[in-house]
Formats: C-alpha cells, sequence, structure tokens
C-alpha cells in the first residue's frame, strides 16, 4: 500500500529520504487518478525497499504540488536525493512507471 503524505511531512517523507521515491499526486474525484490507484499500490509492493511509493492528496494539501509547477493530475514524480529525476502527467501504464523508475532511480 502507498504510503499517504502531506504538505506537513513531505520534505521529511520524500526529499530527505535515503531512498528513491515516486509521488503520485492525485484527488478523489479524478478518474484517471482512481484508475491509477492500484496500480501504485501494486508498484508499492513490487519496488518494497527499492523505492518508497507515496500518494499526495492535492485537493488537502495545496503547497507541496504548488512548488512542483503541477497543473493537471494525476502527475507522478520520482525523487532521487531530494530532486525531481523525472515526471509523467495523465494515466499511464504500469510498464511505463516501471522503466521510470528503473532508468532514473535504480
Amino acid at each position: 500500500m502507498a504510503l499517504q503524505v502531506t504538505d506537513d511531512n513531505f520534505k521529511e517523507e520524500v526529499l530527505d529520504c535515503d531512498t528513491p521515491v515516486l509521488v503520485d499526486f492525485w484527488a478523489p474525484w479524478c478518474g484517471p487518478c482512481r484508475a491509477m490507484g492500484p496500480v501504485i499500490d501494486e508498484l508499492s509492493e513490487e519496488f518494497a525497499g527499492k523505492v518508497k511509493i507515496c500518494k499526495m492528496n492535492v485537493d488537502d494539501n495545496p503547497s507541496s504540488p504548488g512548488k512542483y509547477g503541477i497543473r493537471a493530475i494525476p502527475t507522478l514524480i520520482l525523487f532521487k536525493n531530494g530532486e525531481v529525476a523525472d515526471q509523467t502527467t495523465g494515466a499511464v501504464s504500469k510498464s511505463s512507471i516501471k522503466e521510470m523508475i528503473n532508468s532514473k532511480a535504480l
């Protein structure tokens, strides 16, 4: 299960993390976001111990998405050493996300 992050713990859980972190910026009213939910949870199990997978509700946490210029959801941002390593917007396939993680984070 993906870890829920907030504006309050974003720095600690994402930016200060020793391992790469994939953050799914989403909202409950977004159909493509809801469709991606199970894929994100599957990836959190597949990459357990190698990549931290998180979800952030943009409605409840406007500060962090604003800092990264997120204007559309779902947006996935891959962080490595506190920096953006890659990002993608829109519903994408599980294989595309795995490829992004494997090529940019591991």
